[in-house]
């Protein structure tokens, strides 16, 4: 209750002059202006306890009983320790109980002051105000428990139940489409051995026969050298010559690729692309947090940033004046990363979204720096395989040439993943995981990434 509720009362109420001074002299007031209002009904009441104490001398106290109108509850009011009289005032200023004493002589003079009755009933109003809206809030309640919270299990229920059907259903069709490419592949894996296994059976038995001709006509051959007389041995010429034209026959031995086991056969686009997105969505995709450029290997014609994470080409402006370094590409815009990789599965995201001529990709440690030759320019030698991105077109390059690329939307990051036990490099839209080129090669020495860019600038991600 805050002192803007608490009214003061229009203490007037009709009463005699007589009334006046019997409450002045009750009072034993000096100096008062007995015309106020507060006074007059201050006057008034004391006059009325004062009947009800004669009326309580010959009435004996009767039990408590309620005031049905004013809430309060009748009986044995407490008495001002001052003054000696009920209690019967508020003091809204102080907030506590107050006789009528207090509020014209006492230390309540000029507060704020409401009768009892009307203070207890404006409390009680108040409360309840706080008691209804209680119960429309539990109303609310209950009915949010009974329609919202009911409605929205039944919902969860069913939302649950469709989600487990939607997830068994993926399931099972991945699982049914691995089955059958299981299956086609183990069946292709199986003729191609069987092709091999017929294909060195035949080797083997026509080169057994030959080598048990061959060593005949050799034991022959030795024979006569060693047993026929010199007479017979000179006119034998013609015999022996054609002994040694059919062991000549027989002819030398060569492994063709006939003989040996097309990888191909094993090579399946939705295997590659559930093992790609298998890796791409792990917690690695991003790749080591410790790969940036290596400053060494950056070109005069493009700058480094600080952090060694942003290459940018210098557009139009003359190349920079570095010391020499046998590590750093001296015509070419390349730079090389920081990471040798000759082992386990390696990733690295690039952003390119600035850039409209870019090469991202890897090369061998041992790949030329020196020079404008094809030797040092990514994609353009067996030493390097790399993305390209010139002119609106994509394309992998490696040992010069070119394979088109079909890519839907600009990428903004491209992804470059080594997966080194499988000899696999992999390019993909970071994101949304799609591969943009595979390639299988059997890599005999350590690779770098490797960078190249001729437009603006782009950044390792991490």
């Amino acid at each position: 209750m805050t002192e803007e509720e608490l009214t003061t009362c229009d203490l007037t109420c009709p009463s005699s002059p007589t009334g006046s001074e019997e409450t002045s002299r009750g009072l034993k007031t000096k100096d008062m202006d007995l015309e106020q209002p507060i006074f007059s009904v201050l006057s008034c009441g004391v006059k009325q306890q004062q009947q009800q104490a004669d009326t309580a001398v010959a009435t004996p106290p009767a039990e408590t009983t309620a005031d049905s109108e004013s809430g309060i509850f009748s009986g044995e009011y407490e008495v001002c320790v001052e003054h000696e009289a009920e209690l019967d005032w508020f003091c809204g200023t102080e907030q506590k109980l107050i006789c009528s004493h207090c509020a014209i002589v006492g230390a309540c003079h000029g507060h704020t002051v409401t009768p009892l009755a009307t203070r207890v009933t404006a409390v009680r109003n108040q409360l309840v105000d706080v008691c209804e809206k209680m119960q429309l809030q539990a109303l609310r309640i209950e009915r949010f428990i009974d329609q919202t919270l009911t409605a929205k299990e039944q919902k969860l229920q069913v939302a649950a139940s469709r989600a487990r059907e939607q997830v068994l259903a993926q399931v099972k069709a991945a699982r049914d489409a691995l089955e059958d490419e299981e299956q086609r592949l183990l069946e292709e894996v199986q003729r191609e051995e069987e092709r091999v296994e017929q294909c060195l059976l035949t080797q083997k038995a026509h080169w057994s026969q030959a080598l048990v001709r061959l060593t005949q006509t050799r034991s022959g051959l030795v024979h006569t050298l060693t047993h026929t007389p010199d007479a017979q041995l000179v006119t034998s010429v013609q015999e022996l010559a054609d002994r040694v034209e059919g062991a000549d026959g027989v002819g030398d031995p060569c492994d063709t690729v006939q003989l040996n086991l097309n990888a191909d056969c094993s090579d399946s686009k939705l295997l590659r692309g559930l093992w790609a997105t298998a890796l791409l969505l792990g917690p690695n995709a991003y790749g080591s947090s410790y790969l940036r450029f290596d400053e060494r290997t950056v070109s005069p014609l493009l700058s480094l940033s600080d952090d060694f994470h942003t290459l940018t080409f210098f557009y139009k402006k003359a190349r920079q004046t570095l010391p020499y370094d046998p590590a750093r590409f001296d015509c070419w815009p390349n730079a090389l990363g920081s990471l040798a990789m000759s082992s386990g599965t390696h990733s690295w995201v690039v952003d390119v979204g600035q850039s409209g001529a870019f090469k991202v990709g890897v090369c061998y440690t041992s790949l030329e720096r020196k020079g404008s030759g094809n030797e040092a320019r990514l994609g353009h030698n067996s030493q390097s395989w790399v993305l390209s991105h010139y002119d609106g077109d994509y394309s992998f390059c490696h040992a010069g040439k070119k394979v088109p690329l079909q890519v839907a939307r600009k990428p903004q990051r491209i992804g470059v993943l080594l997966d080194w036990p499988s000899q696999t490099l992999l390019f993909y839209e970071a994101d949304s995981s799609t591969v943009l080129h595979s390639v299988t090669h059997h890599f005999t020495a350590a690779l770098l990434p490797a960078f190249a860019v001729t437009d603006r600038s782009i950044t390792i991600l991490h």
